[in-house]
């Protein structure tokens, strides 16, 4: 009896280990994490939750965007998005041409919201890009 409730927990304890690998390779942040180790781009965004900002990494720098709802004509939208970097002190060989890019990825998500830039990379803008219907 006591050899079958131990193979028993060894089955539950594989088990347990197997589902925290999996959870662990799956986890959004990890991929976040190691998008920005490799100095990719990646977008990690809950669509589906307005209040939960969404980040993306692009050449090492970690951008963090708030998400505000708003009406358009047809319905409730995501209409305002205030975008700012999480350490501006290591923006060094971000230009123009990144930023164009990762307001394009935004505008494919949410095509309805004009994009504000926080300081320092609102100065590095020409003009900024707006949704499709504003």
């Amino acid at each position: 009896m006591i050899i079958i409730l131990f193979r028993l927990l060894l089955l539950i304890a594989i088990a347990f280990i197997i589902y925290t690998a999996y959870k662990f390779i799956v986890n959004p942040r990890r991929k976040l994490e190691l998008a920005r180790d490799k100095r990719e781009f990646y977008f990690h965004d809950n669509k589906d939750n307005t209040k939960e900002n969404f980040l993306i990494t692009l050449k090492g720098n970690v951008f963090e965007g708030e998400k505000y709802l708003g009406t358009t004509e047809d319905s409730f939208e995501v209409v305002n998005i205030n975008v700012s970097a999480h350490n501006p002190e290591k923006l060094q060989g971000l230009d123009r041409e990144d930023i164009y890019f990762m307001e394009q990825e935004i505008l494919i998500r949410y095509p309805h919201a004009s994009i504000e830039w926080k300081y320092p990379v609102n100065r590095l803008i020409i003009h900024p890009l707006k949704g499709g219907n504003d």
